[in-house]
């Protein structure tokens, strides 16, 4: 069997196409009223964000995820969460993410789930209820349900890089020592649903069982490669931003301890003048 016949989801085409054309009429509207110009990487890496929530939402990925095979299924959740929300927070510049947590409430609610705790408990609290087998069978059988939770699952997954990556001085980051062990207690949250999927004897989700095989793949196959995915491609990508964070902290460290050791020779050289 081959991949199926290409057709357009015009939900998808307009969400994603509102989305964006409001992003660029306020990045427009900004400029024209303030006189401040949205840097282009910031709105390259929002429109990358969109890129990558697109791929997983339309043809072929969705039509494989909802018809076929559950690994493609997987594979949507890991570009929503894990590749998605980081590039659309690095694409919102300051202004308009204060624009939209200005009403008080709203700030009070995003204050208390992106907090380093809550936002894990809320991340992988999603994560394991969109993966529960009754869960998944309503998905794959109501559109409905299905979109709603994928707006769930990339706002939790929102929530979850927001300790990492927040640019708001009232809504702060962690430190990058905080960052890399927020970020590896999340890297082991996921092996637990991931361990049913891949060590298991029989297929966890029967609405899968019973779709049209594909490329030979058996069901555990199937269950078996996105378990893999979840655990191992996900985990990697979480390893590779802590590598990053605390490399640039090193250097950052390395840095400050120079301008120390400089300013500290300053001195000793204006103490030993005026001691002529």
């Amino acid at each position: 069997m081959q991949l199926p016949d290409f057709h357009v989801h015009p939900d998808v085409w307009l969400l994603f196409g509102s989305i964006v054309a409001a992003y660029l009429v306020a990045v427009r509207r900004h400029l024209a009223v303030v006189g401040e110009a949205t840097p282009r990487r910031t709105q390259a890496l929002f429109l990358a964000g969109m890129g990558v929530l697109w791929v997983g939402a339309d043809w072929p990925l969705h039509d494989l995820a909802e018809g076929y095979l559950y690994f493609m299924h997987m594979t949507q959740h890991l570009l929503f969460t894990l590749i998605a929300a980081p590039l659309l927070i690095a694409g919102m510049p300051v202004w308009l993410l204060r624009a939209l947590l200005a009403p008080r409430a709203v700030q009070r609610v995003f204050r208390l789930f992106t907090r380093p705790l809550a936002a894990l408990v809320v991340f992988n609290g999603v994560l394991l209820f969109t993966h529960w087998p009754a869960v998944v069978e309503a998905s794959v059988g109501s559109e409905a349900i299905h979109l709603s939770l994928h707006v769930l699952i990339v706002a939790s997954a929102l929530v979850m890089w927001w300790p990492v990556m927040s640019p708001l001085p009232e809504l702060p980051a962690l430190s990058p020592p905080g960052q890399m062990i927020y970020l590896f207690l999340q890297s082991l949250a996921p092996t637990i649903p991931a361990s049913f999927l891949t060590f298991g004897h029989t297929p966890l989700y029967p609405v899968y069982a019973s779709f049209p095989r594909i490329w030979g793949m058996s069901a555990l196959t199937d269950q078996l490669i996105a378990g893999l995915i979840m655990k191992i491609a996900g985990g990697l990508l979480l390893w590779v931003v802590i590598a990053v964070i605390f490399f640039r902290w090193f250097a950052e460290e390395q840095r400050d301890g120079l301008d120390r050791s400089a300013y500290q020779n300053v001195q000793r050289e204006i103490g030993a003048e005026l001691g002529r």
